[in-house]
């Protein structure tokens, strides 16, 4: 049995879970918000232990060290030092087109991680910081990176490249990435068992904040809606998704905004709260059910822009055998699932309604008897799964 540390470390947030391995018990697990900012909060739990309190967290450092110091406390912890920590798993957003598998932290790597800050100003920085405070708090832990973009290494070239001069492909680098591949990895691995095929083709649909699909033909991705940055594809909470690329420059040459302007526009200011103004899915459908026109238009063009990926993406596979609803929308909004799946008969798709609406943490069929694509929601868990690759590169490092 091993115990591994989980680290997600966000621009202003550090969420952490500590799991025992290969039996998959979380023994403990919480967040530190607000790092940097002012009212800063430490949440910390165990199975006798639920902690909230206030913290001056200046810095990461400060922030996993509170965490560590909690997980080592004589009363409220559950290890008693340092060294029963085998390994430190870290989410990492970007691995551009160097990182395909998990790997061990070396100097390279995190010289890599900084390689691509400018293609993920807001996550890579902070999980290379991340990376960084875990050294120096944990020594001798193996310390390893888990990537979002390596689910979609598997891409192929038609689907990965734009038709742009083939240089900025081959000597920038520009391509599609892909992004949320942990999740969709879990979700996609849970679906296979859970319904017995060796030829699968599955659609994850990952809504949350921020929002993907991929294609996953027999557990490969093939396609991914998010492309070169996390802003492309569908609809999310503050960005755009899909737009013409026209748009920008007319902001940019008529109407006189900065490039960075557009960029925060198009990141912070657009989505479903550039609609509404809301970006929280249930104040959306709270309003919606009021009267509310532009609410229900947003939720309508939401679901419109899945069910176009879904189109795209059976014809990319030559068929569907399920689709996943996962993350936070996905896994509790019924509103949105049944918007996306009503009128798909003729792709076979067909929901319950009932079973729709129906509440629960655990994997669960929505799809009417009768439909030929099964309908499923699986809770998404990225830091079991970057445990299990995390556990699984120590184990085989030890065999060595």
């Amino acid at each position: 049995m091993k115990k591994i540390l989980i680290i997600n470390s966000g621009s202003s947030s550090l969420k952490f879970q500590l799991i025992q391995m290969p039996a998959e018990v979380v023994l403990a697990s919480g967040m530190v918000e607000r790092i940097g900012l002012d009212g800063a909060k430490l949440h910390f739990k165990t199975d006798k232990e639920s902690i909230s309190e206030e913290l001056s967290a200046k810095d990461h450092s400060i922030a996993l060290e509170a965490i560590t110091n909690l997980l080592m406390s004589p009363e409220k912890g559950v290890i008693k030092n340092a060294e029963e920590i085998a390994a430190i798993g870290h989410r990492v957003v970007h691995g551009g087109d160097n990182f395909s598998k998990t790997v061990e932290v070396n100097a390279e790597v995190k010289a890599k991680i900084k390689d691509f800050f400018s293609l993920a100003p807001l996550h890579n920085p902070a999980n290379l910081e991340g990376i960084e405070v875990a050294e120096k708090l944990f020594p001798k832990a193996r310390q390893v990176t888990v990537f979002d973009t390596a689910f979609h290494r598997t891409i192929p070239k038609r689907a990965a490249q734009y038709a742009i001069p083939k240089e900025f492909f081959e000597e920038k680098h520009i391509q599609l990435y892909g992004f949320h591949g942990i999740s969709h990895k879990f979700v996609t691995e849970k679906a296979i068992d859970h319904l017995k095929i060796e030829n699968s083709k599955i659609i994850s649909i990952h809504l949350g904040n921020g929002c993907s699909m991929t294609a996953v033909h027999n557990g490969k991705s093939i396609d991914h809606s998010m492309g070169f940055s996390p802003v492309n594809g569908l609809i999310m909470g503050t960005r755009s998704g899909d737009i013409d690329q026209s748009v920008i420059f007319y902001l940019i040459d008529q109407l006189g905004y900065s490039p960075q302007e557009v960029s925060d526009i198009l990141h912070k200011e657009s989505g479903m709260y550039g609609l509404t103004g809301f970006s929280d899915l249930r104040d959306i459908e709270e309003n919606a059910a009021k009267g509310n026109r532009q609410c229900q238009l947003a939720l309508d063009m939401n679901a419109y822009r899945i069910k176009k990926y879904i189109g795209a993406y059976a014809a990319a596979m030559n068929g569907v055998d399920a689709l996943i609803f996962t993350a936070g929308i996905g896994e509790n909004s019924d509103v949105i699932r049944s918007l996306v799946c009503n009128d798909m008969d003729f792709l076979g798709i067909e929901l319950n309604e009932e079973k729709n609406k129906e509440r629960s943490k655990k994997l669960r069929t929505i799809n009417a008897d009768n439909s030929k694509v099964k309908i499923l929601v699986i809770p998404t868990n990225e830091e079991l799964e970057i445990a299990k690759q995390a556990y699984k590169l120590e184990t085989k490092a030890e065999e060595v």
